[in-house]
């Protein structure tokens, strides 16, 4: 029979051959670790049809990875109940990025101590060569089986399976439920490319009114140096961790009287208003006029836009005798009140380019809360642009130009765009979804992009494509979303009068650039390491004098340069020159302007930059075209 390999070419084998006797012909047994069969991951042992489109997965494929690290669950699940608590309750083991987890119930609490005796009992069963065989139950005998195991995670796993029969793996007499797929054999597990790393509550199927768990984390690459560089990234990762920098550059401060919310400080709130800014002088010369909408809305309002039926789970509500009101989660509905205001639009109106600084408020469970990055309370750069559909190509054309400008302002060159297609749970027709999918999709073409598919993550109400940016150190962060929406408009009952004085309904493209203003300043103070560059950091310069002498003519710099506007410090203190530098140095300040005796008398200042041994002297003459071309030209 013939077969297509990963390049179209065609390959006879064997009527009846597996994907792992297509991996013993192509010399690839020893690498091999799964297939894709027209599409569709699988394990070697997968027999083959004439004509399949057949990829083998490999080390250096990530899909290949994923089913490394799947089985290595598995195979962390069969230590812990073979050497440290048979009686556990296992729920659920996938792969994740960079690793896997496995979450159990056990009355034992394990502890990162635990982990290197785990690893070892691991390491035992790898090296025992233990294939993975790939069995099938009815449903019925799947729940009697886990039953009589006590294992009532995987009873209520399989009661919401819709088939007749399920997918279970054994390795080494341990049976668990599983679609896989998996390794050949434990064998392929590098012993030295995976380690446990941390342990974590859990809650069973992220439901805070179900029981604890315990997640027990770990890495897996394939090769020992692939794991040696993610922990050295990890390691720089916490140098840049936002909640830490954010303590020591006295930027914010997180308290427990308000979960979810920050408090900015000086610095902080600065860095901020600088983001917001920013991006609002980029927007007002493509057109957009900014709206503020209020926090509290009617009930009857999140009805119309469906948020009620479909997130009022993560929606704060507030009650009393007569209504009942909800503060907003987003800003969508309350933009559609404003395009209503007023006569009804002509299509020379269009497009109606609305932005908002809107400060919203989501339920998000206290377990997710993460810094600044994940919060209840935040600022989101929103906009909402009302459109005749045939404007839809242009519109997503002059936002990607925006989104390009704002990114590259920050630091941020290297985009990656996700097209997110319909979800399951969302409003509107398949035929109104089908219109809006290929309407995006035909917009993001137009523009040039390349994009991957991000099957079912889509708003409630539209498709959307997700800007991802990469960091200096290589992570990715999803920031901006431009969303087509045909759903909201048709619910509001929203109009124009077009050429023909027909009354027609908007397209609504909601646009997001860095989506929460708090979560993006975390991502800069991460990607920057707190050493923001000049234009952006909170304070740009700090006078320092050398001697008291000196202080009077430090004082008289600082005033030149508060009033041309640079952001800047005066240091007269008591303090030796070398302790004061140190000090603004540790505050990631960018420039130190030096003031004794010598540059007194001879009107001139000694720069030091933050992170170069190297000074150098300027003329205080000529001081502020030397820091106007700094902020323009040093990044």
């Amino acid at each position: 029979m013939i077969v297509y390999l990963k390049n179209s070419d065609k390959f006879e084998i064997e009527d009846g051959a597996s994907a792992a006797d297509l991996a013993c012909k192509l010399g690839l047994q020893k690498k091999a670790l799964a297939a894709t069969v027209n599409g569709t991951t699988t394990d070697l042992s997968t027999t083959l049809r004439n004509e399949d489109t057949v990829t083998l997965l490999t080390y250096q494929d990530p899909d290949g990875l994923a089913v490394l690290r799947h089985s290595l669950a598995h195979v962390m699940a069969k230590a812990i109940v073979d050497n440290f608590d048979a009686d556990a309750k296992l729920a659920i083991g996938p792969s994740i990025e960079n690793g896997f987890y496995y979450d159990i119930l056990s009355s034992r609490s394990f502890s990162t101590e635990d982990l290197p005796a785990i690893e070892e009992k691991m390491r035992e069963i790898i090296r025992q060569n233990l294939p993975f065989v790939r069995s099938t139950m009815t449903k019925q005998d799947a729940i009697d089986h886990f039953k009589s195991t006590g294992q009532k995670y995987k009873v209520e796993l399989v009661e919401g399976i819709n088939d007749t029969h399920v997918s279970l793996y054994d390795v080494g007499g341990f049976l668990d439920l599983c679609r896989g797929p998996h390794l050949p054999s434990t064998a392929y597990i590098p012993l030295d490319a995976f380690k446990l790393t941390s342990v974590a509550g859990a809650y069973w199927r992220g439901d805070s009114k179900n029981d604890m768990l315990q997640r027990i984390y770990g890495a897996a690459f394939a090769d020992k140096k692939s794991m040696a560089s993610h922990f050295k990234l990890l390691e720089e990762a916490q140098a840049r961790d936002h909640r830490k920098l954010g303590v020591e550059l006295e930027l914010f401060h997180l308290d427990d009287v308000a979960p979810g919310n920050v408090f900015w400080l000086k610095n902080g709130c600065i860095l901020f208003n600088l983001v917001k800014d920013y991006i609002t002088q980029v927007i007002r010369r493509h057109d957009y006029f900014l709206v503020q909408t209020p926090q509290l809305l009617n009930r009857s309002l999140w009805e119309t836009s469906g948020h009620w039926d479909k997130f009022q789970e993560n929606m704060f509500i507030v009650n009393d005798d007569e209504t009942t009101m909800a503060i907003k989660p987003m800003n969508c509905p309350g933009h559609i009140i404003c395009y209503q205001t007023g006569a009804v639009k002509s299509y020379r109106d269009l497009p109606v380019r609305m932005a908002e600084f809107g400060l919203c408020h989501r339920n998000e469970s206290s377990g997710s809360l993460h810094g600044i990055m994940r919060l209840r309370a935040f600022m989101q750069d929103d906009a909402h642009i009302f459109c005749a559909p045939e404007q839809i190509v242009s519109e997503t054309l002059d936002i990607c130009s925006i989104l390009k400008e704002i990114y590259a302002k920050f630091g941020f060159t290297d985009i990656k765009v996700k097209f997110s297609d319909r979800p399951a749970k969302r409003v509107g027709s398949d035929a109104v979804w089908d219109l809006a999918e290929k309407s995006l999709m035909e917009a993001a073409n137009a523009a040039g992009l390349t994009y991957t598919l991000n099957k079912g993550e889509g708003a409630f109400y539209g498709p959307k494509l997700e800007f991802v940016l990469r960091d200096c150190i290589g992570r990715d962060w999803q920031c901006g979303t431009l969303q087509v929406d045909f759903n909201l408009p048709e619910r509001f009952s929203i109009h124009y009068i077009d050429k023909d004085g027909e009354r027609k309904t908007p397209v609504m493209i909601h646009r997001a650039i860095v989506g929460s203003i708090e979560r993006f300043v975390g991502i800069l103070i991460e990607h920057y390491a707190g050493k923001f560059p000049f234009w952006l950091a909170p304070t740009q310069v700090v006078v320092a004098c050398i001697t008291d002498e000196s202080a009077e003519y430090a004082t008289k710099v600082f005033h030149i340069l508060r009033n041309a506007r640079f952001r800047t410090q005066l240091d007269i203190e008591n303090e030796k020159i070398t302790y004061k530098i140190r000090e603004h140095s540790s505050k990631k300040v960018p420039m130190i302007l030096v003031v004794g005796k010598k540059e007194m008398a001879e009107n001139s200042l000694n720069v030091r930059l933050l992170g170069n041994q190297n000074t150098s002297t300027v003329s205080l003459d000529k001081i502020i075209d030397y820091l106007n071309d700094f902020k323009d030209n040093v990044k």
